[in-house]
């Protein structure tokens, strides 16, 4: 029907990298057919009206699928997708007549803008415009964090895997229960794992599980995580620890969806999903060797960052007061200034540690200055918001910080954004809602 939705044919051997890109474009309008390898992608580029294309595949790579496809269809709109890197091939690829050529971890929202573009679709209107709505255990009122909550609702209706980035304390699990919650796992387990916490001779059986006599001391069955969370959601948290011995066996649950314990000789299969969460910048841990690229890949296929509560200042008394709701208190307004004008290096952690001591000293409903800990009663003359002051009013916080941020990294947006905990986007809007 020439009133149908452009058809766009996704081709990529991860299934849970297709089922997100076809629930991103699928709510922003278009209608879509996956592919998992070559073959299918060449079937499917006679009937679509762009074909968007991994380069990483097993058997014939995504290159070589362009080369062909451009024989048969020169005409198709093709969009690549593929890691950091390989842009080096990227000349190559525009010269065979890739369109565009977008880097994973994919961003959904540049994404649907450049088939927009690809295909002429700008002035579309947007088909996801659904409300948010929070659990009772959240309290966001950042924009930069309830985009975290809305990407991570759109995530959530996939089986995508997802890396959760962030500072210690700011809320990492929060968001992966939040995920769970939404999705149609929600009613399955979700099992969480500490990996910087558990010894590194005791992770695998930790993991994977043992069988009895497998090793000293094993004297019974056990079942590991990943059996436990079968049909639900497997949360590793701090898995920037994750020993780099164990990281083959751990990439081959991801990609075969199988498991075999310590001392065991047959494959047991799971279903579940993984969330990831971790304070260290992985990219840089696979540079220096300490952590596997493919692992990486596999695990980032949906990434999150999650701001420091320093750089959503529009947070700390939405959530002093959900922190303090159960307990019949709240902050008089000199202990509101205070808390406002500390740094909160350990974030949401800090902050309600904080609040418990000071609910304890506090004598009646009402948390007074002297409540607080000393740190925050005198916090110095400056705060560190990117180096910023925190000064006047919230947009005159965020403006003052963006202008810091700028100065220290030369006029860097990309390492502006990175400074101040939010995404390059977000960054870039904040400078045209404040005329910068």
């Amino acid at each position: 029907m020439p009133d149908d939705p452009p058809l766009i044919a996704i081709v990529d051997d991860e299934r849970g990298q297709r089922q997100l890109l076809d629930n991103a474009l699928r709510r922003a309008g278009f209608r879509t057919v996956l592919c998992k390898d070559a073959e299918e992608g060449f079937a499917a580029a006679g009937r679509c009206d762009l074909l968007l294309l991994d380069v990483r595949m097993p058997g014939m790579s995504g290159l070589e699928v362009l080369k062909k496809v451009k024989e048969d269809h020169p005409t198709l709109p093709v969009i690549l997708l593929t890691a950091f890197i390989d842009v080096r091939d990227a000349v190559s690829a525009m010269r065979t007549g890739a369109l565009d050529y977008l880097e994973k971890p994919v961003d959904l929202d540049e994404l649907v803008a450049a088939v927009d573009d690809a295909l002429g679709c700008t002035g579309r209107p947007i088909a996801d415009q659904e409300a948010l709505e929070l659990p009772s255990n959240v309290a966001v009122a950042n924009p930069d964090m309830v985009q975290v909550f809305k990407q991570a609702a759109r995530a959530a209706a996939t089986d995508a895997t997802i890396l959760i980035l962030g500072e210690s304390g700011t809320g990492k699990q929060i968001v992966a229960e939040f995920v769970q919650e939404q999705s149609r796992r929600a009613d399955k387990p979700f099992v969480t794992v500490n990996c910087g916490a558990i010894p590194e001779h005791l992770i695998e059986s930790e993991l994977f599980g043992h069988e009895k006599g497998a090793f000293t001391g094993a004297d019974a069955q056990r079942i590991g995580r990943f059996e436990e969370a079968d049909g639900g959601t497997l949360f590793l948290d701090e898995v920037g620890e994750l020993p780099l011995s164990l990281q083959p066996a751990f990439l081959q649950v991801l990609e075969t969806g199988t498991l075999r314990r310590v001392g065991g000789s047959r494959d047991i299969r799971t279903d579940i999903r993984i969330i990831s969460a971790t304070n260290r910048d992985l990219e840089e841990e696979v540079k220096k060797g300490a952590f596997r690229e493919d692992l990486y890949y596999r695990l980032s296929v949906f990434p999150l960052s999650v701001p420091p509560l320093r750089a959503r200042p529009e947070d700390i008394l939405p959530l002093a007061d959900l922190l303090l709701k159960s307990r019949h208190k709240r902050l008089s307004p000199a202990a509101e200034r205070m808390v406002m004008l500390y740094d909160w290096p350990g974030n949401v952690r800090e902050l309600r540690n904080a609040l418990e001591r000071a609910s304890i000293l506090s004598e009646g409903p009402l948390i007074l200055p002297q409540d607080l800990p000393s740190n925050i009663q005198h916090p110095g003359p400056t705060r560190e918001a990117a180096g910023g002051v925190l000064v006047g009013n919230m947009q005159e916080i965020q403006r003052q910080a963006i202008l810091e941020a700028l100065e220290k990294t030369g006029g860097n947006k990309t390492k502006a954004a990175k400074l101040l905990g939010i995404g390059r986007r977000t960054f870039i809007y904040k400078l045209r809602d404040y005329g910068m």
